[in-house]
């Protein structure tokens, strides 16, 4: 069982930038991919950025390649997500999920959509007004 718990969203103007965290709890040796998606009113929920278990890839929908940065420290079991440049288009609920790895392999892909995905945290409200 993992438990994820998402933090630092809020308010911020246009063109302005905030940081997420994720702080996940996890048996001792469970490995897993993590990742953050956001669904904002009236959406479905869509894919924002993923990172693989070893920190090797990551990957970035098109909408927020050069202005987000996915980042996780295993050391403190927390996943974050820079936004810079923050649009009006990104106000959403975000976010965090894991993906459970049962053998792991350093040339493994990052997931990018929600079914490999087998845990998640409540979200954390981000509003960027204009």
């Amino acid at each position: 069982q993992v438990q994820l718990e998402e933090s630092g969203g809020g308010l911020v103007q246009d063109g302005g930038s905030l940081r997420l965290s994720c702080a996940a709890s996890a048996p001792t040796r469970s490995i897993f991919h993590m990742g953050w998606f956001r669904q904002a009113p009236g959406k479905e929920r869509e894919f924002v950025a993923t990172i693989t278990w070893n920190e090797n890839r990551v990957a970035y929908a098109d909408s927020v390649k050069g202005r987000f940065t996915i980042s996780r420290d295993n050391a403190k079991n927390t996943l974050y997500l820079q936004m810079n440049s923050l649009q009006p288009a990104d106000t959403a609920v975000y976010y965090c999920a894991a993906s459970i790895i049962v053998v792991p392999t350093t040339t493994m892909k990052p997931p990018r959509t929600s079914y490999e995905y087998d845990y998640w945290g409540q979200g954390t409200q981000v509003t960027v007004s204009s």
